[in-house]
């Protein structure tokens, strides 16, 4: 596991994170401009998608089960650590169907990636940490051959199961009373969690008559067709208030960013910096031998196999030395060609590029658990008009202009502190 920077910065220049941040693209590739699925609509699946989403809903009938204590309580209710309890004592049982007779023995080292999908059972808490926790569970699944190396089998992947995920993890926190993990607070995208946006706006990012602006409309749709307004619905029902105010990274991208393509592009940069690359984040998570390693001592070395000339839709390949004994079982990942520009913490915003625009800091905490510039020097300019929690804009003909706010649009990005200290006084750590 991750405890120290230097862990981060092999974590970063491992196979390991390689293959994960390419699966998370390569996902986001493949429902760009589909929708989700109706409720009642009948899909043909996979079969492992078929027990992936057996199991998450098994998982989601234990909270009927184990109803949430009655007595008064704080911070999160205990119940939530009854049915992690649960979970840990059937979690083996759980995923040995997935896999036939004489390929169990993975099980074992599938089980922590699943344990920690669902949030904290002692803090009772839940965020992106848990969710990257569950996106690696998938990526261990495909490197298996258990989720079939096809495009539609990653379409569902996103669509069926990871939407599947997202409303059990709804329904825990609604339930238990889950308090945010590491939240950065109104100045974070998301109190819970990240991936839906990212992916969301990748079923968008090719359709030119939809604008990010669109999910400033109230009322949202009853029945969105997209991971982002769902995500936009979700948190617009769990606070009150004027969005602008409890949600100001989402309103400035949805005001400011003008397609959705530079949503899409900003948005993995973000996550690269905000999550991947957090020490106070990816330290929880279970990394290591024999599936996920990282240690600079024992990296495998990616074989890439360049067969013929290389069309525009078509990605070169990854073959990945299988960590288990036996025969190979991990067909090769797809790679996707990685834009030269990556937001870092502390540098500035990774929505847009020459247009101008504030500058803000990325990371609440700059710095604060890794490496700076361990990837090297990957600073962007960014597009928000102003980083202020300000009242919304207002529409002048086909244009939005936004009221002037005290404080100046810059941010020190040295330090991470911003120009907020002009009006509160002072920076949070």
């Amino acid at each position: 596991m991750i405890q120290t920077d230097h862990d981060i910065h092999s974590w970063q220049r491992s196979d390991s994170y390689l293959h994960l941040l390419l699966y998370i693209r390569r996902l986001g590739e493949s429902v760009v401009g589909a929708e989700l699925r109706a409720a009642d609509q009948k899909i043909e699946t996979e079969e492992a998608i078929g027990q992936i989403l057996v199991l998450l809903e098994e998982l989601e009938s234990w909270i009927d089960d184990i109803p949430p204590q009655a007595s008064p309580q704080r911070y999160g209710n205990l119940a939530f650590r009854d049915w992690g309890k649960r979970l840990e004592e059937r979690c083996e049982a759980l995923l040995g169907p997935l896999f036939p007779e004489g390929s169990r023995k993975v099980v074992p080292h599938l089980k922590p990636y699943l344990m920690t999908s669902f949030g904290s059972f002692v803090r009772i808490d839940y965020g992106t940490g848990h969710e990257l926790s569950f996106v690696v569970f998938l990526l261990c699944l495909h490197k298996l051959g258990l989720l079939p190396d096809e495009p539609e089998a990653d379409k569902s992947t996103v669509l069926d199961v990871f939407v599947k995920y997202l409303h059990l993890c709804w329904k825990l926190q609604d339930t238990y009373k889950l308090e945010p993990a590491g939240s950065h607070g109104v100045w974070g995208l998301d109190d819970y969690s990240f991936l839906g946006y990212y992916w969301g706006s990748a079923q968008l990012k090719e359709n030119l008559n939809a604008k990010p602006s669109s999910v400033l409309q109230v009322p949202l749709p009853s029945r969105p067709s997209d991971l982002y307004t769902l995500s936009i619905a979700r948190v617009r029902s769990i606070k009150s208030g004027p969005f602008h105010e409890h949600s100001p990274q989402l309103y400035s991208i949805a005001s400011s960013v003008p397609v959705w393509s530079k949503v899409n592009s900003g948005l993995l940069k973000m996550y690269e910096a905000e999550v991947l690359s957090k020490r106070v984040v990816v330290q929880h998570l279970p990394l290591g031998e024999p599936l996920m390693p990282f240690s600079s001592n024992n990296l495998q070395t990616p074989h890439y196999s360049d067969t013929s000339r290389h069309t525009s839709n078509q990605a070169s390949r990854i073959n990945v030395v299988p960590p288990l004994g036996g025969s190979n079982l991990l067909p090769p990942l797809r790679q996707v060609p990685r834009t030269p520009s990556h937001a870092m913490p502390g540098l500035t915003s990774p929505f847009m590029g020459s247009s101008g625009g504030a500058r803000f800091t990325v990371s609440r905490a700059a710095g604060r658990g890794n490496i700076p510039g361990a990837m090297g020097p990957r600073e962007v300019e960014a597009p928000l008009a102003s980083t202020t929690m300000g009242p919304p804009p207002t529409l002048t003909g086909n244009t939005m202009s936004h009221p002037s706010v005290k404080g100046g649009d810059h941010t020190n990005v040295e330090n991470g502190t911003s120009e907020r200290e002009n009006q509160t006084g002072k920076g949070e750590d």
